[in-house]
């Protein structure tokens, strides 16, 4: 097989693997949170559907792909229809430019775990990000329903107004590097756990962390629903497997918030002692995804005008404090 068959071999077999990977994994996050909160509030949480309830999100993926598609009369139909569409295909394509593990030899190939590996890879990423959410006013403004376009508008406020945060904290990554490159961020970690960006710019991974919460729509600081206006914010005319587009766009982009800040933060799939890089990978991964249900499980709903007053008197004016700082540090 020459080398540039092989290319395209392997870079349809990473799309695909991809796709199968992240979908299933988004609906066993859906299981997993319900568990979690459960746990929180001292309940069972699924425990029918086969051993542990583990069989629940079959159980809802039948009802998703059987619940009838309705459209409301007086819709914007194709704008309707495409905005899940856009929020799914989004997330997905974000994850092409990240690096999940370190490269390894499989039948005398070195194979990477990259599907395009671009030398702006963290402002691609970042854009498909923002990008995305889109959808979600889109969705509410087709749906013809005012609850639908409150939750749509608030959501795409704050999310373009938090993207400003997680911009510049990711600036003074940047800055510490000299390189957009997702390999290379991971690569400036390999000394040691001395050498992650954590203890480098502890602030910009709190001021992150806080943004990749609002871009990934999660309570507290969710503004597309309200759960005092009991409807399901720009979710509201939505059914069957659209309604369940929407969340697998949204789960699939927690999973890769939750990549990111590893790779960015927290020393990437670098080895940690006799730990392989790709177990480390796993392991943080795991504990960062945890802390979407700790937070919904563990603090109130916030009200829009808190998170939006946040945003703008606290946390930018930290942002573009510490990317001062940053700067001067770096010149001197």
């Amino acid at each position: 097989m020459s080398d540039i068959t092989f290319f395209i071999v392997e870079t349809i077999i990473k799309c695909v693997l991809v796709i199968a990977i992240f979908a299933t994994l988004a609906g066993l996050a859906t299981y997993l949170e319900r568990k979690a909160l459960a746990l929180f509030h001292r309940r069972l949480g699924p425990d029918m559907v086969g051993p542990f309830g583990l069989l629940q999100v079959v159980a809802d993926m039948i009802k998703l792909f059987t619940k009838e598609d309705i459209v409301p009369t007086y819709a914007q139909k194709v704008v309707f229809l495409i905005a899940p569409l856009i929020a799914a295909i989004c997330a997905f394509v974000a994850i092409a430019a990240i690096p999940i593990f370190p490269e390894f030899t499989l039948f005398g190939r070195v194979i990477r775990p990259i599907i395009a590996d671009i030398n702006v890879a963290l402002l691609f990423v970042v854009g498909m990000g923002g990008v995305s959410f889109y959808a979600i006013f889109l969705g509410g403004l087709a749906s013809n329903n005012k609850w639908s376009l409150l939750g749509g508008a608030r959501g795409l406020v704050s999310i373009i107004s938090y993207e400003s945060v997680a911009g510049l904290s990711l600036v003074c990554v940047v800055m510490l590097v000299g390189s957009l490159s997702l390999v290379d961020i991971n690569n400036y970690q390999s000394d040691g756990m001395l050498s992650w960006l954590i203890f480098k710019q502890p602030l910009a991974f709190i001021l992150f962390v806080i943004a990749i919460f609002i871009e990934t729509n999660r309570t507290p600081l969710c503004l597309s629903e309200n759960e005092t206006e009991l409807v399901s914010g720009y979710g509201t005319e939505y059914s069957g497997l659209r309604w369940g587009m929407f969340f697998i766009g949204e789960y699939t982009a927690m999973i890769t918030g939750a990549i990111m800040i590893s790779l960015l933060f927290l020393g990437g799939f670098n080895d940690f002692w006799i730990i392989p890089g790709a177990i480390m990978m796993l392991l943080k991964v795991s504990f960062v995804f945890f802390w979407y249900f700790w937070a919904r499980g563990a603090f109130p709903q916030l009200r829009p005008d808190q998170v939006m007053r946040m945003c703008y008197l606290i946390l930018i004016p930290l942002a573009v404090l510490n990317l001062l700082i940053s700067a001067l540090v770096l010149v001197i």
